[in-house]
C-alpha cells in the first residue's frame, strides 16, 4: 500500500535528526518527505510537498507550531497535526485540541512513543482511505437510493429541467432505457365517488392508478413507463410512428372505461402530441396538462388529445427554460463547437417544425431576447455583439434563408461568447495585478499574508492561492519572498544601511531570520553580497 508522506518541523536539529533516524518510517507505512527548522519554512515546504501528517514542535521561531496548525487547517485540512512540546501547559493543549490536532506530546519525545502515535494514526488513515476507496460501498448505496433516482430523473425530465444533451446519459446512469422515435405522454387522474376532489390525489389512489395501467396496457409496438408525477399518474409511451398516438388515445379510452368496475374510479386522462425524441417530453407533457382542463367544458369524456383540441402543433415551439439554460451554460462556460451545435439545434427545430411565418418571428424573437438578457447580466456591449444602434428590432424576413439566418445567428453569439470569455480572463489578471501591487505597497510589512491580502480584495484563501498560482506560476509565500529580496538586494547595493535596518524595511522582525532567508535566496549571506557588489 502507498506511503503516508510525513513533514517534520522542529528548530533543534539533533531533536529532528533522532526522530529521523529513530523511527522505522517505513515498517510504520510513512515516508519522511521532508523537515523543516521553523514555521514559516515549513509553511512553505507542506504547499510543495502536501504531506498526509505534519509533526511540529509548539516553540519556534519566526512562527510557533500553533500558528502553523490553525494555517495547515485551511490549507491542509485532511492533513493529520501532531503537536510536541516541552512546556506541559493547558492553555497549549487547550488550542492543540481546539485545531483538531490528533495527538499532543510532552517532550522528551521516545522513539516507543512516536511510533505509538504513528500507528494510531495509520490506522485512522487507512480506515479514512478505505471508505474513500470503497467501491461495494458507494455501489450499495447507490443502488439503494437507485429507485429515488429514478423517480427524480423522470420528474427532471417531464419538468424540462434536463439539458436535452445530458437526458441519454442520465438515463444510462439510472440503468432506465430510453430510446429514440416519436414519444408521447398521458396525465392520468380520478374521480373517486363518495370523496372529495382531493381524494383522487391520494398517494394510495395513484399507486392503485398506476398499478392498473402497468398491469392492463395492451398496445402491440409500444413501451409503456409510469411515472407519480405532479398528483397525476404519467404514462409515457414510444410510439412505432407519429400517427400510432390515436391507437394510443383509444387504448387509454378502454382502460379508463375498464377502471370503473374494476377500481370503482372514474379515471380521465390529457394526452399530448408525440415529439421527437425523449429529449422533448416534457412538451409533451405541457400538452397533456392543458387538454386534461378540457374536461370542464368536455362532459363526459374521458380521454382529451391537445392535438384535436387545439390543431395548431407548432404552438408548443417555443425556447423553454431547459433550452435557455443550455444556450447560457454553453456561451458562459463552454467550447465553440458546442455554441454552434445548439444554435444549429435551434434553427433545426425550426426547419423540421414547418413554422409559418408570424411564429418562426415569435421563435426567433425569444433567442434574440436570451442573448440580450445574457449581453446585460455578463454588462458587455450590445452593441459591439448585434451592430451599431441594435434596438432588437430585426426580423426573420431581413434574411434570404434559415441558412443565411443560422450564419448570422450563429456569428452574433460566438461574439458574446468571445465577450464573456474575455471579461473573465480579465477580471484573473486584474485580481492578480491588485494583489502584485498590494504586496508592492506592504512587502515592509511582517504581517502581510494572504490572509490580509484576501480581505482586502474580498476573495477566499484558497481560491486566491489557486488563481494566484495558475497567474504567475508561484505561489504566494514565494512570490512575497522575490519581492523582498529584490528590495533587500538594491538597499545591500546602494545604501550604507545595516543590516538588521534592511531586515526591518523588508519586513523581516527578525535580522537572523532575514539572513537566513537572503542567502537561501542569493547563495551567499548579506555582507559577503555587500562586499562583492554583487546583483
Amino acid at each position: 500500500m502507498e506511503e503516508y508522506r510525513v513533514l517534520l518541523v522542529d528548530d533543534e536539529e539533533e531533536i529532528r535528526e533522532g526522530i529521523r533516524v529513530k523511527i522505522d518510517w517505513a515498517g510504520l507505512g510513512f515516508a519522511l518527505a521532508g523537515t523543516a527548522g521553523n514555521g514559516v519554512d515549513a509553511l512553505e515546504l507542506a504547499e510543495q510537498l502536501r504531506p498526509d501528517v505534519v509533526l511540529t514542535d509548539i516553540k519556534m521561531p519566526y512562527m510557533d507550531g500553533l500558528e502553523l496548525c490553525g494555517r495547515l487547517k485551511s490549507l491542509l485540512p485532511a492533513a493529520k497535526l501532531v503537536v510536541f512540546s516541552g512546556f506541559d501547559e493547558f492553555e497549549y493543549a487547550r488550542q492543540a485540541v481546539g485545531m483538531n490536532v490528533f495527538e499532543y506530546i510532552l517532550k522528551p519525545i521516545t522513539a516507543p512513543e512516536l511510533s505509538g502515535v504513528l500507528t494510531r494514526l495509520r490506522e485512522e488513515l487507512d480506515r479514512e482511505r478505505s471508505e474513500r476507496r470503497d467501491v461495494e460501498v458507494l455501489r450499495r448505496r447507490y443502488d439503494e437510493s437507485l429507485p429515488i433516482l429514478r423517480e427524480l430523473f423522470y420528474t427532471r425530465l417531464l419538468d424540462g429541467r434536463i439539458p436535452p444533451d445530458q437526458v441519454r446519459d442520465r438515463a444510462a446512469r439510472y440503468e432506465l432505457q430510453l430510446p429514440p422515435g416519436w414519444w408521447a405522454a398521458a396525465l392520468v387522474r380520478a374521480d373517486v365517488p363518495g370523496r372529495d376532489g382531493e381524494a383522487g390525489r391520494d398517494e394510495l389512489v395513484l399507486l392503485s392508478i398506476q398499478g392498473f395501467f402497468q398491469s392492463r396496457f395492451a398496445m402491440e409496438g409500444c413501451a409503456l413507463r409510469t411515472v407519480l408525477y405532479n398528483d397525476t399518474v404519467a404514462l409515457l409511451v414510444r410510439l412505432e410512428e407519429e400517427g400510432r398516438v390515436y391507437a394510443f388515445t383509444e387504448e387509454l379510452g378502454r382502460l379508463c372505461r375498464l377502471a370503473v368496475p374494476l377500481l370503482g374510479m372514474t379515471l380521465f386522462a390529457g394526452v399530448g402530441r408525440p415529439c421527437p425524441g425523449p429529449e422533448r417530453l416534457h412538451q409533451s407533457v405541457e400538452g397533456a396538462a392543458a387538454a386534461a382542463d378540457y374536461r370542464v367544458l368536455m362532459g363526459a369524456e374521458q380521454v382529451f388529445y391537445i392535438g384535436d383540441l387545439e390543431p395548431n402543433r407548432s404552438a408548443w415551439l417555443t425556447l423553454d427554460e431547459a433550452d435557455q439554460r443550455a444556450l447560457s451554460s454553453a456561451v458562459k462556460l463552454g467550447a465553440r463547437e458546442q455554441v454552434a451545435q445548439l444554435v444549429h439545434r435551434q434553427v433545426d427545430r425550426v426547419r423540421e417544425a414547418r413554422l409559418s411565418l408570424p411564429q418562426s418571428r415569435m421563435f426567433f424573437l425569444e433567442i434574440l431576447t436570451t442573448l440580450a438578457r445574457m449581453a446585460r447580466a455578463g454588462e458587455a456591449d450590445v452593441e459591439e455583439i448585434f451592430g451599431p444602434g441594435f434596438t432588437g428590432m430585426v426580423s426573420i424576413t431581413d434574411f434570404r434563408s434559415l441558412d443565411e439566418l443560422e450564419e448570422w445567428l450563429l456569428g452574433r453569439t460566438l461574439r458574446l461568447w468571445e465577450l464573456l470569455g474575455r471579461q473573465r480572463t480579465d477580471s484573473a489578471w486584474k485580481t492578480v495585478e491588485g494583489a502584485k501591487s498590494y504586496i508592492a505597497e506592504h512587502y515592509a510589512d511582517p504581517g502581510l499574508s494572504v490572509e490580509a491580502l484576501c480581505g482586502q480584495l474580498h476573495l477566499s484563501p484558497a481560491y486566491f492561492s489557486t488563481l494566484f498560482k495558475r497567474e504567475t506560476q508561484k505561489s504566494f509565500t514565494a512570490y512575497v519572498t522575490e519581492v523582498r529580496m529584490e528590495h533587500a538586494a538594491r538597499l545591500l547595493r546602494e545604501t550604507d544601511e545595516k543590516t538588521y535596518l534592511i531586515a526591518q524595511r523588508t519586513g523581516y522582525a527578525d535580522p537572523n531570520y532575514f539572513s537566513f532567508v537572503f542567502k537561501r535566496h542569493f547563495g551567499q549571506p548579506p555582507s559577503k553580497f555587500r562586499a562583492e557588489g554583487q546583483g
